[in-house]
């Protein structure tokens, strides 16, 4: 009995006290909104075409260029391609560390927001420059997602606190993240005229996907762990200024990208899981957990779940797949003719025609 006693003062005094790597933030979590209306249970994603990733995975990061050429990044640090039509993928680049975000520039080169290594510069041969790793004598942690306006590249550094490279893992990195619902989060200009850098927004809780509109006026940002999607004016009277047009979101918003017709799609990793909630305003108590073993902590929920909205924040589309045929989407690159759905970890990649 005594022996007991011991063993159960030893692991109460872990879970109190043994130091962890988050110092989480109290805050309030709205009442998740429920699968109905305009976001009512629906089976569209379900059917849909795989594209090969030659034996890698996690196709996050999608971009179409101007032949139609189709390029995903991978968690093995690929830039897979598909070409004229094809379903079969093949490597075209590989950066070394995990691509995310990919946007194309004027003459049908890219930019990559790699959340390992920082901004990179890929020419249409396939030249590989990095340009970005630190802003102010500031290591860049999270490079998430990218893109251009008004010949300036713009692009969000998920967390300041949780290095994805250190984790090896953007997951492991935005899961603790979440844990601790920091405001570390931020988005980066970055003129390639001057080679020059400054923040234009700071303080977001894992700052995510990131679009711009056609006049490239306005840039729309995803806040992970707030639920909600901001507006930063690019230009007009109110540059500079932000606003939140979206929030209390029904899960965890991942990736940004103008589509056709006005549309941006966002991408939801995983429906809102009630315990982080629950745990908003407790701390402590997420210190404990966070002590606990991975596989009992709070993970993503596989569901298939991508929404589109207008430049006001309304919601235009809801596609969804309860069965999670297609895991972890984080969101959608619209053509003429095709959606093209990304993934946080699916071994291949999803075309689903129009």
């Amino acid at each position: 009995m005594r022996y007991l006693s011991i063993v159960l003062a030893a692991v109460l005094a872990y879970l109190s006290f043994w130091p962890v790597a988050i110092n989480p933030v109290a805050w309030e979590s709205p009442s998740a909104p429920l699968y109905q209306g305009e976001y009512a249970v629906n089976d569209h994603l379900a059917d849909f075409t795989p594209m090969t990733l030659v034996g890698q995975s996690g196709p996050e990061g999608i971009v179409v260029d101007t032949k139609g050429v189709v390029y995903a990044t991978t968690e093995q640090g690929g830039i897979i391609r598909w070409q004229d039509g094809h379903l079969k993928g093949q490597e075209w680049i590989n950066t070394g560390g995990r691509p995310l975000g990919i946007t194309l520039g004027e003459q049908n080169d890219f930019w990559i927001a790699d959340a390992f290594v920082g901004l990179l510069h890929v020419s249409a041969e396939g030249k590989q420059t990095l340009k970005l790793d630190r802003i102010g004598g500031d290591k860049i942690r999270y490079a998430n997602d990218v893109v251009l306006a008004n010949g300036k590249v713009y692009f969000t550094d998920s967390t300041r606190r949780f290095s994805a490279k250190a984790f090896n893992s953007t997951y492991k990195a935005s899961l603790i993240d979440i844990l601790e619902h920091g405001f570390s989060g931020r988005v980066i200009e970055y003129d390639p005229a001057t080679d020059q850098a400054r923040i234009i927004m700071t303080g977001l809780s894992f700052a995510n996907g990131i679009a711009v509109d056609a006049e490239q006026r306005f840039l729309l940002i995803n806040e992970t762990s707030e639920y909600q999607v901001w507006k930063y004016w690019l230009s007009g009277p109110r540059a500079g200024q932000s606003e939140v047009i979206v929030d209390n979101l029904p899960g965890f918003p991942d990736n940004l990208h103008r589509g056709q017709d006005g549309r941006f799609w966002l991408g939801f990793t995983s429906p809102r899981l009630p315990m982080v909630d629950w745990l908003a305003d407790k701390p402590w108590l997420r210190k404990v957990v966070q002590r606990l073993p991975a596989a009992v902590r709070p993970k993503a929920k596989y569901y298939g779940h991508v929404i589109a909205i207008d430049e006001q924040g309304n919601i235009v589309e809801n596609l969804q797949d309860p069965a999670a045929a297609y895991p972890l989407t984080t969101g959608v690159v619209e053509t003429d003719q095709y959606y093209f759905i990304s993934s946080l970890i699916a071994p291949v990649l999803a075309r689903i025609e129009k």
